[in-house]
């Protein structure tokens, strides 16, 4: 069977360095109701103020990591896009980005242009969010109700503690972590506290007891992104034999003055200085491609924040990219995708 195509949906990027890209991407991505999610004239006006200083700011931050080739989450996806037509074997394998180009319309309308009935919706990111996991999925939906496609679609559902996704994950991060270092901290993006309380089905979950996420029933870790990631930094850790005490989690990227998910990379990065951890590595598994959060955010200003505060050396690891053992991995993954009701 040769009809069924795959579909590969990152967060995406601005279409260059220049400010106006940048803002024009920054507007996109702000204005999404899951990503901010106040009402439409707030949100407006929020974003509208975001947009004065921060697009020259993020600009120039995208021009310390931005390859010959473009953006490296783009670069990267598409690389990982080639490796994936070697280990998708029902049909093409296409790529689109939530927010720039390729569109989730553009790729979607190609692919049924093409014939192509039947499409497994991959959005990669191995936890769930509404402002990463909801918003392609609505995207999609919008587009297939909107063009009126008559098309069969399957979705990833997320991997945080499927074996494959862990098993690439250690896979790719043995050869780092085989090398001296004195503490390994897990960076998660954040996420704001009302995210989570907004889609919490008891709403009795916790978000300051680290052992209410551990011990979150089915119903609650199935929407709990905090306790999906601590699901995953734990699994990983057992896989890799670490011992209690050389790893610790912690959540990067807040934006404004909004309450966000503890504890905060920036201030885990003084502690840990303060401990007395020299080398320190830096590990960031909500993200399956490197990009501005963890080569400029993690690698350059992590980096040097950890040193002022009497760090020696910040080694980021990669993410899984385009390695063969997650290229496969996410093939089995897609394959279990079930249809969109």
């Amino acid at each position: 069977m040769t009809d069924h195509a795959l579909l590969l949906v990152n967060l995406g990027s601005p279409a260059s360095t220049s400010v106006a890209d940048v803002r024009r991407y920054l507007n996109q991505f702000l204005m999404d109701p899951y990503v901010i999610d106040l009402p439409w004239p707030v949100r407006r006006l929020l974003v509208s103020l975001i947009l004065i200083k921060r697009p020259e700011q993020s600009a120039h931050a995208y021009a310390s990591i931005w390859w010959a080739e473009g953006s490296p989450l783009v670069v990267l996806s598409q690389r990982l896009q080639q490796a994936m037509t070697a280990q998708w074997h029902h049909g093409p394998v296409a790529l689109a980005m939530r927010y720039g180009e390729p569109s989730i319309e553009t790729s979607l309308l190609r692919l049924v242009a093409q014939g192509h009935k039947r499409i497994t919706l991959a959005p990669l990111y191995p936890q769930f969010a509404d402002s990463t996991t909801t918003t392609v999925i609505e995207e999609a939906r919008r587009v297939l109700r909107d063009k009126h496609l008559d098309v069969q679609l399957s979705v990833l559902q997320p991997f945080y503690d499927q074996p494959e996704y862990l098993d690439a994950l250690v896979a790719t991060a043995k050869p780092h972590l085989q090398q001296d270092y004195d503490h390994l901290l897990l960076s998660f993006h954040g996420l704001p506290e009302r995210h989570l309380k907004k889609v919490d089905p008891s709403g009795q979950h916790c978000l300051r007891n680290e052992d209410c996420c551990k011990n979150a029933s089915p119903q609650v870790l199935a929407t709990c992104y905090r306790a999906q990631c601590l699901r995953t930094a734990q699994a990983f850790a057992e896989r890799m034999g670490l011992p209690d005490g050389k790893w610790s989690v912690s959540f990067q990227s807040r934006l404004g003055r909004a309450k966000w998910i503890e504890p905060y990379t920036e201030t885990r990065l003084d502690e840990l200085a303060a401990m007395g951890v020299k080398k320190l590595l830096v590990m960031c598994p909500a993200f399956v491609a490197d990009c501005i959060e963890t080569l400029e955010e993690i690698g350059d200003r992590g980096k040097e924040q950890f040193r002022e505060a009497g760090g020696e050396e910040l080694v980021l690891v990669p993410c899984l990219n385009d390695d063969p053992r997650w290229a496969h991995a996410l093939s089995v993954l897609c394959e279990r995708a079930p249809l969109m009701l």
